[in-house]
């Protein structure tokens, strides 16, 4: 059985990536960061879905350098978490380098543990205009993985795969229904509260995501009347 490593945050996408993964057959070794983030609630979800999906090894590490500088909502505290709806520029909650520092650490990884693919949950349509959830900026770093590791030297590169980079957030939604991805034990909110504000910018994609794909959102949300009315 082949091995992937699945960037898991326990938030809707990740945990799409990790139920596609399981379907493909791998064997799965998600792997998860603690970075600071003000919705550290998600850390407690990605144990939940790791335990759901009975992987034998769930690495949580602990990144403390994007706490450390700063620059975006999820990271610094002096950073209101913007609750006034989509825009098209680049948001306040974009974490810079925070995908590009993922991936090195997860290609590290999967070269120790022999996995022939890393998962990560970069969407280019409902991405909330983070640079580095374009495919542009994936087949850079695969590029990158593929010219600076052992593996890649020796000709069996690591894969990025990346299946919810062209699809809407309810096509994620209809594709991890169909395979019975446990959207229960997840959360998107970046207030990081037990109960999920539904007015962030993630809370409200999530619940568009589930509206236009015919679902019921099955964590509970503090104002979603607009979404789902």
């Amino acid at each position: 059985m082949e091995k992937a490593v699945v960037i898991l945050s326990g938030g809707l996408d990740s945990t799409t990536c990790m139920g596609l993964a399981k379907e493909k057959g791998y064997d799965l070794y998600p792997l998860t960061f603690d970075y600071g983030q003000r919705h550290k609630i998600e850390l407690k979800c990605a144990e939940r879905v790791a335990k759901h999906y009975e992987v034998s090894d769930h690495k949580i590490v602990k990144l403390d350098f994007l706490r450390q500088i700063g620059g975006s909502a999820l990271t610094d505290d002096s950073i209101d978490v913007p609750t006034g709806g989509l825009t098209e520029e680049i948001p306040v909650t974009y974490v810079p380098g925070r995908n590009l520092l993922f991936l090195s650490m997860a290609a590290s990884y999967a070269e120790v543990i022999g996995a022939t693919a890393i998962y990560i949950g970069v969407n280019a349509l409902d991405f909330s205009g983070y640079p580095d959830c374009r495919p542009e900026f994936i087949e850079q770093v695969q590029a990158t993985i593929a010219a600076g590791t052992k593996a890649g030297v020796e000709g069996h590169p690591i894969r990025i795969e990346t299946p919810l980079l062209n699809w809407t957030k309810a096509e994620i939604v209809r594709n991890g229904m169909a395979i019975h991805v446990p959207y229960e034990l997840t959360t998107s909110c970046y207030l990081g509260e037990e109960v999920a504000c539904g007015e962030c910018d993630s809370c409200r994609l999530r619940l568009k995501g589930f509206a236009e794909a015919g679902y019921r959102d099955p964590v509970p949300y503090r104002n979603d009347v607009n979404v789902r009315s």
